[in-house]
């Protein structure tokens, strides 16, 4: 990690395609937000007309001992559980994955339990749970950068598959409370501000919740100028690899998609560690919990839908797939206002 390095946004390369987009058939920016996305793929991969044949969800999994306090709707037995169904192709981002023409890969990196015996599981287990970050911190430092190295290990794993076009997914049981100390810690917004329902909790709990990470944040007093010292501190293994497949993409000139509260607390951490990441990634939707909205404006990252999502998963940045093939197809399918004689 630390001899990684994220190429220059292709300020030439986005202008010529905004130039492009302009000349086509069409009212100049009538397509909106469309546009605005063509443009930032085009300085992403530094291709006037970029193409993204073969896209990827790489989905971390790990579990979280703060949900030992209640913090989640569901007991963190539910992580072992999603990612057996995951691995059989049985759930939300399976689905998605499958509509967008997606590969999708299942990576242990936390899981409590060893599901030794689950088939199609990549392991790259540094822990087995991160610790209950109320009490002290979630990992030790080097647990914490091997986290990220697991990330960006994926990215190139998945570069030599081929893969033009990432996103990174999530599964684990109570990682909207560190998600929400991470956002605090670099927004600057209070505890309260940043945390929601998650799983869906009552509003005593989410008080709760909001308590506990409170408490987290003042024992463990993460330095936002150190990221490593954050995620160790407050974090979570799945943030940390989620965090390195973004740095990894973004060091290929490879476009990953960041899903929703989850994954922006990730892209936190990534453009904390090498801010040349920021204009590297591509947001999806506006996610429901509270902090994700907060947290997108802070990185300046802008994000295309609004479904009401908040399930994680990746499920968002699936969604987004095809919206960016649509983008980018403006570019090489559709006809020139000269082409049609209006210039």
């Amino acid at each position: 990690m630390r001899h990684l390095v994220i190429p220059p946004f292709a300020e030439e390369t986005a202008k010529a395609t905004s130039k492009r987009l302009d000349e086509l058939a069409k009212v100049p920016g009538s397509l909106g937000k469309l546009e605005e996305l063509a443009v930032r793929l085009a300085g992403i991969t530094d291709k006037e007309c970029p193409a993204f044949p073969d896209k990827a969800v790489v989905l971390f999994a790990a579990d979280h001992d703060i949900a030992l306090h209640g913090v989640s709707a569901t007991g963190q037995d539910v992580t072992e559980k999603q990612v057996r169904n995951f691995v059989k192709g049985g759930g939300t981002i399976n689905a998605f994955c499958r509509n967008a023409g997606a590969r999708f890969t299942v990576v242990d990196v936390g899981v409590k339990g060893d599901l030794d015996d689950v088939d199609g599981l990549i392991r790259r287990k540094v822990m087995h749970s991160a610790h209950d970050f109320s009490q002290g911190p979630a990992m030790t430092r080097e647990e914490a950068e091997a986290c990220v190295q697991v990330g960006i290990d994926m990215a190139r794993e998945e570069a030599r598959r081929g893969a033009s076009l990432l996103a990174a997914g999530e599964m684990g049981i109570g990682n909207t409370s560190p998600s929400s100390a991470i956002t605090a810690v670099y927004t600057g917004a209070s505890v309260e501000e940043v945390t929601g329902v998650g799983s869906g909790i009552s509003s005593e709990r989410v008080r709760h919740k909001a308590e506990l990470i409170r408490q987290g944040i003042e024992i463990n007093r993460p330095d936002p100028s150190d990221p490593l010292d954050v995620l160790a501190k407050v974090g979570g293994p799945e943030l940390g690899a989620m965090c390195g497949l973004m740095l990894g993409g973004a060091s290929l000139r490879i476009p990953v998609v960041v899903d929703g509260f989850i994954a922006g607390a990730a892209a936190a951490l990534a453009i904390a560690l090498r801010p040349g990441a920021r204009d590297m990634l591509i947001g999806s939707h506006a996610s429901a919990e509270p902090g994700h909205r907060l947290l997108m404006e802070h990185l300046g990252i802008p994000t295309y839908f609004d479904f009401g999502l908040r399930l994680g998963e990746g499920t968002g940045a699936a969604l987004l797939f095809p919206l960016i093939d649509a983008s980018v197809r403006i570019l090489t399918e559709m006809n020139t206002l000269q082409g049609i004689g209006m210039k």
